[in-house]
C-alpha cells in the first residue's frame, strides 16, 4: 500500500498544503530519490503508489518547510525537516505524519 505522509500545522490548527516533499531510499552510502510530490489541500502526499509494496531498507522523507513558512509569513527555525525511517521486510504500508510549528516538529508512524 505504499508510503504516504501528512503534514499538520499544529500552531494554526490546519493541514499544511503546498509543501514539497521527496522520498529517498538509502543505497549504500548515498540516497536515491524515488519520488517527489506536493502536499494537497488536506496536507497529504502519496509518495509511493498504494499498490506498491515498499522494499525493506532505510528511507528518508524531506519536507521543504522553509517555503511553507515563507508562504505563511512565519519565521521558522527548521527550513528542511528530514525524517529517516526503516521499512521492515513484508510491511505493506508506511504513513509518516509530520506535526509542525514554526519552532518545532514531531512525527510518528501513522495508519
Amino acid at each position: 500500500m505504499g508510503i504516504s505522509t501528512h503534514i499538520l500545522d499544529t500552531a494554526k490548527g490546519r493541514p499544511a498544503a503546498g509543501v514539497n516533499v521527496t522520498l529517498e531510499l538509502m543505497d549504500g552510502e548515498f540516497w536515491e530519490e524515488l519520488a517527489a510530490a506536493k502536499t494537497d489541500a488536506d496536507g497529504r502526499a502519496l509518495l509511493q503508489p498504494r499498490e506498491a509494496k515498499p522494499v525493506a531498507g532505510v528511507y528518508r522523507i524531506s519536507f521543504d518547510t522553509g517555503s511553507y513558512y515563507k508562504k505563511e509569513k512565519l519565521k521558522g527555525l527548521y527550513p528542511i525537516v528530514e525524517i529517516a525511517f526503516t521499512v521492515a521486510r513484508g510491511e505493506k504500508h508506511y504513513h509518516i505524519p509530520l506535526l509542525l510549528t514554526a519552532n518545532g516538529y514531531t512525527t510518528y508512524r501513522g495508519t
